[in-house]
């Protein structure tokens, strides 16, 4: 049975990521950003102050600032798919797959600043009259009526999509390794999967049922920790190579190109392959960016973009860097066949030796635990906005105990569910995002022209 579920788990993300949803996503990003002039780029330094605060009023809309609906935001896409996902991109793709990953994050910028700018734009009440956030909402509030059936399509694969299975899984991999193939200990190691997704589960829940404020504060506090530690660990690496980190992004750019890594040459696996983990690691078009910057308290909807496309930038472009230059310059991924954070941890063991292991394992849960903190808030807004606030605390109490199953299931199965809904996310999202898009081209028009106006 659990063959046959893990085959048509497979055959069901193989087909939702075929050459459509990559031109849909890719061409979707190409899109944004040449239609907007690079306006997101040519105002980044300006995003980063939005950022640090300066624009702030506490009397504005919203339920938290900037900084923790990107932090809320980041704790969901800085997690395992920066430390795992990476590994299983050069484990399938090759080291050409980190370029396409690249790509896909240069061009997720833009998107994410459509996204997140109609996230605010056309904000949405609930049942209690509460103001709300999302594709969901933005897709009715923006498009009308007739397009609310892609707002259903995209909360109900959100329901499943933002189950944090692939985090709950690495985090019990990464533990079962050290404790139980690493150390010889005798432990049974289905029964040790099930009492860590209980841990976890425990865990989690003493944050997610306290709302976005309490998941907002805490992602605020855990995010910066986990990347300076993780960043600073890695950093350490890349210096004690650094004379050939050149030649090691020139090879990722190379392979990208001939697929050379990838057994038969196969480029478009490749491509495929760094179009996928990029967006499972940033987001960009999925839709659970705009749902964390839909909170953002805030009368401007351009700032609450200019925030959000800081995100695939310190995601993919900075923190997935640094861990695929480290796996490569280690050799690691050349040396058999380990996959996904096993492969990250041999990488960091094998240059910072037991001092590298400790950080994974700090970092891994870390990474793990904030990722889980902010899918239970994202999965929270679909139901919410599905079947009402009632049923938010029923959802979270499925969602923690989810945790669990994705402790004890294979990692072929979770990469698989996941992959599958969220393509299903990103159809609703990009088409009605490309849609809107001349509504934020015209408020954007507006913000950066009384902006000017101000300086002057």
């Amino acid at each position: 049975m659990m063959e046959f579920i893990d085959q048509a788990l497979s055959a069901f993300s193989g087909f939702m990521w075929g050459t459509p949803l990559l031109i849909l996503l890719l061409g979707g990003g190409l899109y944004f950003t040449f239609y907007s002039r690079f306006i997101p780029f040519r105002y980044f330094r300006h995003g980063i102050n939005v950022l640090r605060g300066k624009y702030d009023s506490d009397s504005d809309p919203g339920d938290i600032p900037h900084y923790q609906a990107l932090s809320s935001a980041l704790a969901s896409t800085v997690g395992m798919g920066n430390i795992s996902g990476v590994a299983i991109a050069i484990h399938t793709g090759g080291p050409g797959a980190l370029f396409w990953m690249w790509i896909s994050a240069i061009v997720g910028m833009s998107t994410k600043f459509f996204t997140c700018t109609l996230s605010i734009m056309f904000r949405g009440k609930d049942d209690q009259g509460q103001i709300q956030g999302g594709p969901m909402y933005y897709i009715e509030t923006g498009l009308g009526q007739k397009f609310k059936p892609l707002a259903i399509l995209f909360s109900v694969a959100g329901l499943f999509g933002c189950f944090a299975l692939f985090q709950a899984n690495q985090l019990t991999q990464i533990l079962r390794d050290q404790m139980i193939t690493k150390s010889g200990w005798n432990l049974n190691p289905n029964l040790f999967n099930f009492f860590v997704g209980v841990g976890m589960a425990l865990l989690v829940s003493s944050v997610v049922f306290g709302g976005i404020k309490r998941i907002g504060l805490v992602a605020s506090r855990m995010v910066p920790f986990m990347v300076a530690l993780y960043m600073g660990a890695g950093l350490i690496i890349l210096l004690k190579h650094l004379p050939e980190v050149p030649a090691m992004l020139g090879f990722i750019v190379k392979d990208a190109f001939t697929g050379d890594a990838v057994l038969g040459g196969a480029v478009g696996t490749v491509i495929i392959t760094g179009i996928r983990r990029a967006a499972f690691s940033n987001e960009a078009g999925i839709g659970t960016e705009a749902l964390a910057h839909g909170a953002a308290k805030t009368t401007e909807p351009v700032r609450e973009g200019l925030v959000a496309m800081l995100g695939p930038f310190i995601d993919t472009i900075i923190v997935c860097t640094v861990t695929a230059v480290v796996i490569l310059l280690s050799g690691t991924w050349a040396s058999g066949d380990a996959n996904g954070v096993t492969l990250t941890t041999m990488a960091f063991s094998a240059e910072l030796g037991v001092a590298g292991k400790f950080i994974l394992v700090v970092s891994v849960l870390t990474f793990s635990l904030s990722t889980m903190i902010g899918y239970s808030y994202y999965g929270g807004k679909c139901t919410n906005y599905l079947f009402g606030t009632r049923w938010i605390q029923t959802y979270t109490l499925i969602y923690v105990l989810t945790l669990i199953v994705g402790a004890m299931v294979t990692i072929d199965m979770v990469i698989n569910f996941i992959d599958g809904m969220f393509a299903i996310m990103a159809i609703p999202t990009v088409t009605s995002t490309v849609l809107l898009s001349p509504k934020v081209m015209a408020e954007a028009r507006r913000y950066f022209g009384a902006l000017q106006s101000s300086k002057s």
